[in-house]
């Protein structure tokens, strides 16, 4: 499509003009062709808008097109295909809107000005017909990525919140994007639109290539309707059409991209909505909303921080903090080792600090902590308090607290290898309380062997809280292989399938960077049992599941009918007290890294293929 002839049959055509080698004359002639494309009948105008959208996604800071009148040309083609079907039929002109559309969007994504100028150039109300679904979802796609790049700027933004019907548009494509996509697309291979086919393969054919084309724009369709909403909810008058609570509870679940990472995802928008005091009232009051908070906020993703400002703001608000308090406590607690994340520095020196605050204040009436909740702050405190009288400890009462925490820890071993699961446990109970607050390495032994013992008693949210505080004590943080393997299988218990998802593949990613010969995966291949997981996990989180069972489809992918459950794979969880056995005498870290990964191996390719999948 983007070829041109060496010897071109149309004078003056557009790619003609681009050789012209007097820039005078170069640019009068590229704005009398932008003037006249509009009216123009003839075939082959898809050609040139074609290659606007190469140069566009190539240099969108390039304003040479910008001043030649590229927005006026690009909305008048927009409208000219929403009111003119026989010419929109002809040859393959059915292109020329997305590509249209999409060319505005480049063009406004990096540059407040040149948004200024598409807006002086009127291509909101094109767009905004697209976003309506005037055509199809393709062209709805690249409508609400420009309309959010447009509303970004703090210039422009009016200029799309007067559509009253913007934000509503896209709260509705939010919600139903991938039931969309699936309906019109994936679920109908026999009826697909030729046109979508070619924009989603680019030339690279074949049903496959389709279908997996169509879950990423079904997600980035998503994503960018997600990414205009949270332009208006960073204004207070627009909250009150946000949060309604059929689209709240959905955000939780709106994971974001499959390779547009910079997406807000549904948590970002929530972060947004509760940096307001008018958005943290709908979002307590929302069932459901807060337990996926702190599961998002135990993860070891690049959202974890996003959740935590959520419960943290929610707990600072004397209005909402009563409600979410018993629930956000249990999960902060867990967190409250954690040092730096992100841009976040001594966070968990202010997760302790809000839940000291919301505890002090329980004698109001608006402040109820349960009794339970109280004691885990208590606990944390205690914590806290004890490792400063540690820091004046001598030296050598150090050490002996050390040695004493090893000898128990060695004696929970002891009983773990000979099955007495409950026992090993309350040793490693006993050698946490006895572990200098300090020796953050052997407490990180201490919470994984102890997570271990919760699986094995079929105790999944002990194993959650248990690997979470080891992931929090690692160093760096959240990258603990074993913690995080642990906390996947623990997940699969409760049916967390993305939490287990993520933390199963972060698992692999950790042991191909390892430098532990144990854990490191040779021949560059990962474990079978990590696979199988991932696998089961994958097939569970499919984009278009929901849909497809609303729709009584079936998801057919080969091995989709693979089960794992942690009943079945019991013989295959690695214990940290297998490896002390053998390696008695070791630094207890070594000990517990040292388990034995020697299953078969699948090729480190398919976890590759995850990451893309699954970004």
């Amino acid at each position: 499509m983007d070829k041109i002839p060496p010897d071109c049959p149309y004078p003056g055509c557009f790619f003609c003009v681009m050789k012209e080698g007097n820039p005078s004359k170069r640019r009068t002639s590229i704005l009398k062709f932008f003037r006249e494309l509009p009216s123009q009948d003839d075939d082959g105008q898809v050609l040139p808008i074609s290659g606007l959208w190469n140069t566009a996604m190539a240099h969108p800071n390039d304003p040479e097109f910008i001043n030649l009148g590229i927005f006026e040309c690009m909305a008048a083609l927009i409208w000219k295909g929403l009111k003119n079907r026989r010419w929109l039929s002809h040859d393959q002109n059915i292109y020329i809107p997305y590509y249209a559309a999409h060319i505005i969007g480049s063009y406004t994504m990096n540059m407040e000005e040149f948004a200024e100028r598409a807006i002086h150039a009127g291509v909101i109300p094109p767009l905004v017909e697209l976003l309506r679904g005037r055509l199809t979802w393709v062209e709805q796609r690249v409508a609400v990525r420009a309309l959010g790049h447009l509303a970004t700027y703090s210039s422009t933004f009016p200029a799309v919140a007067s559509h009253g019907e913007v934000l509503e548009l896209a709260i509705q494509l939010a919600s139903s994007s991938l039931e969309i996509v699936y309906s019109h697309f994936y679920q109908s291979v026999d009826r697909r639109i030729s046109y979508h086919c070619d924009l989603l393969t680019r030339g690279m054919g074949g049903v496959e290539m389709e279908s997996r084309k169509a879950e990423e724009w079904a997600s980035q369709l998503q994503c960018w309707s997600l990414q205009l909403i949270n332009c208006f909810a960073f204004k207070p008058e627009f909250l009150f059409d946000i949060c309604k609570p059929e689209f709240l509870v959905k955000l939780p679940g709106m994971w974001g991209g499959l390779v547009n990472e910079n997406s807000p995802a549904g948590i970002g928008l929530l972060r947004t909505i509760c940096q307001h005091k008018l958005g943290r009232g709908p979002v307590a009051n929302c069932p459901g909303i807060i337990e996926a908070l702190c599961n998002i906020a135990r993860s070891s993703d690049d959202w974890q921080y996003m959740a935590i400002d959520c419960l943290l703001w929610l707990l600072q608000d004397q209005s909402t903090s009563n409600k979410v308090i018993d629930k956000a406590a249990p999960a902060l607690t867990d967190l409250a080792e954690i040092s730096t994340l992100g841009d976040h520095k001594r966070l968990g020196d202010t997760i302790v600090s809000v839940l000291q605050e919301r505890c002090q204040a329980q004698g109001t009436t608006r402040n109820y902590v349960s009794s339970h909740t109280k004691e885990q702050i208590d606990e944390l405190l205690g914590s806290r308090q004890r490792l400063k009288w540690e820091k004046s400890m001598p030296k050598e009462d150090i050490q002996i607290k050390q040695a004493a925490a090893l000898v128990v820890k060695l004696e929970g071993n002891s009983l773990f290898s000979s099955g007495d699961i409950s026992g090993a446990a309350s040793k490693y109970s006993e050698a946490l309380a006895l572990c200098p607050m300090k020796s953050k390495k052997e407490r990180v032994v201490l919470y994984s062997n102890r997570a271990q013992c919760h699986l094995l008693l079929q105790q999944p949210l002990a194993a959650i809280s248990d690997a979470t505080r080891a992931l929090c004590l690692h160093n760096p943080p959240n990258r603990h292989a074993k913690s995080l393997w642990r906390r996947a299988q623990a997940y699969d218990m409760l049916g967390l399938v993305k939490e287990s998802l993520l933390d199963a593949i972060l698992f692999i990613n950790e042991c191909s960077q390892s430098t532990d010969p144990d854990l490191s995966l040779r021949h560059n291949k990962v474990p079978d049992y990590a696979e199988r997981l991932v696998k089961k996990q994958m097939h569970a989180a499919w984009l278009f599941r929901e849909a497809a069972v609303k729709h009584g489809g079936i998801h057919t992918e080969e091995g989709a009918g693979d089960t794992y459950g942690p009943e079945a794979d019991d013989s295959e969880w690695e214990t940290a007290s297998e490896s002390d056995i053998e390696n008695d005498g070791r630094d207890a870290d070594d000990d517990e890294e040292n388990d034995n990964i020697r299953k078969d191996m699948y090729d480190k390719s398919t976890t590759k293929g995850i990451k893309l999948i699954f970004s």
